[in-house]
């Protein structure tokens, strides 16, 4: 009988665990000023207010809270290596290039590639960057390697091509995470596969992914944020509401804990 007791109690503790578990990740909080609205087709009447809003938002996941906070365009990342600092220049149609800063001589500048370079990061111990261009009738992008030569040399190499422009990205469980114009793909081991296609976001300009776990993929964008699951492959939206307070930032209270914190901007 004693047995049983303990049997039925651990079978107990295991079935709350697990539940506890499932709660954590699936019911993520959203800013109470976001309303969920089914994801509109593109050039739809909902569509147009959220393409012509003034409002862009940015993701992140901060001490396990959603953290969604209104952001502008920036045309320009950078990234540190120990012999100076690499820049990249996203000017639309004008252009763009990457280009290197030495730290000892900040007034050089050497030029590594025209192009409209979106994001430099490093990766696996390697650096890489990513290019791209949405404008008319042009929809186009790449990952690319850059190789570190002897006396402030570099080289580059072209790793993959995206079918459209990217937008915004994260590294998650060594998984490179991109959402572009208008698809949204997973790179595994340089290898790309396409998650969701033809999506609502189209010309809404995704500025930013932030990760809680493969059923809860934040991204930011014009007129609200989008929640993708990885598993299923689906997707909801969030519209900002526009009677909402005028606020910077929005946070929502702590939920499941963080396995990745990410965040890009276009």
């Amino acid at each position: 009988m004693r047995k049983i007791i303990v049997r039925k109690i651990l079978l107990l503790i295991a079935v709350i665990s697990l539940a506890t578990v499932c709660k954590g990740q699936n019911d993520i909080i959203i800013p109470s000023e976001f309303i969920e609205i089914k994801p509109p087709k593109v050039s739809s009447n909902d569509w147009y207010g959220l393409n012509h809003s003034n409002n862009e938002f940015e993701v992140k996941v901060i001490n396990s809270s959603l953290i969604v906070r209104k952001t502008n365009e920036e045309n320009k990342c950078e990234l540190k290596i120990p012999s100076g600092t690499l820049y990249g220049i996203n000017n639309g149609e004008w252009g763009g290039k990457l280009f290197f800063v030495p730290s000892t001589d900040s007034a050089k500048s050497i030029t590594i590639k025209s192009g409209n370079i979106k994001f430099i990061f490093s990766y696996r111990n390697q650096i890489y960057f990513i290019e791209g261009l949405a404008h008319l009738g042009i929809n186009e992008g790449a990952l690319y390697k850059l190789n570190i030569e002897k006396n402030n040399g570099f080289t580059y190499g072209k790793i993959l091509v995206f079918e459209d422009a990217p937008e915004a990205f994260t590294v998650y469980n060594d998984k490179i995470l991109v959402a572009t114009h208008k698809n949204f793909y997973m790179v595994t081991d340089f290898k790309k596969e396409l998650i969701c296609k033809d999506t609502f976001w189209s010309s809404l300009y995704p500025n930013s992914i932030a990760v809680i776990d493969d059923n809860n993929v934040f991204i930011g964008m014009r007129g609200g944020i989008a929640r993708l699951d990885l598993k299923k492959r689906t997707l909801r939206f969030y519209k900002f509401a526009s009677a909402a307070p005028p606020a910077q930032t929005f946070v929502t209270p702590p939920s499941a804990p963080s396995r990745h914190v990410g965040s890009s901007k276009r």
